[in-house]
């Protein structure tokens, strides 16, 4: 059972792994050559899909993580959103022990820039990560504050924006991964 594992350790559901196999069919995959995920099950999981439908090797790198929540572990669903909501209202402090929205913000876009730094790949590049890292990956690339207005919709998670490697201007917003163009 989630509640008894370690953030970290928990991998997609059926639902998610059937969500992430028709993300395979998406017009956007066609030019990926590589695909990177942070080393917590829910991105392995759902990076291994991708990649092995492409035929190419998963990359893992652990500042792709997810914000560092271990201070609480599980959290029932209204305690879990009233956490949330509070992470991202106040991304300078430290939330029940959680890591900052901003510091978290600042080691996932080391993450990418180092990636794109140093991907020698040719084509597009996707990483599979957690929506909370998504969103603050967003609100950069927006150049937005920190704000859970730019989350991913709130329907059971499953969401990918896309943006250009060289400038960092987001080509299109939040999209489900379910939607086969």
């Amino acid at each position: 059972m989630t509640q008894n594992k370690l953030v970290p350790d928990w991998g997609l559901s059926k639902k998610g792994k059937q969500r992430h196999k028709l993300f395979n069919s998406n017009t956007e995959t066609k030019n990926i050559t590589a695909v990177y995920s942070s080393y917590e099950q829910k991105a392995i999981d759902g990076g291994l899909i991708l990649s092995n439908h492409l035929g190419i090797e998963l990359k893992k790198i652990e500042s792709l993580k997810e914000n560092d929540r271990s201070s609480t572990g599980f959290l029932f669903e209204e305690e879990f959103q009233t956490t949330v909501n509070n992470f991202f209202a106040n991304p300078n402090e430290s939330i029940r022990g959680w890591e900052k929205a901003i510091d978290a913000q600042n080691r996932i876009v080391s993450a990418i820039k180092y990636i794109i730094s140093n991907d020698k790949s040719s084509g597009d590049i996707a990483v599979v990560a957690h929506g909370g890292v998504g969103t603050l990956l967003f609100c950069f690339l927006a150049s937005k504050k920190i704000s859970r207005q730019y989350d991913q919709p709130q329907n059971g998670g499953g969401h990918f924006f896309t943006f250009y490697k060289d400038n960092f201007k987001i080509i299109h917003d939040w999209q489900d991964i379910a939607l086969v163009p």
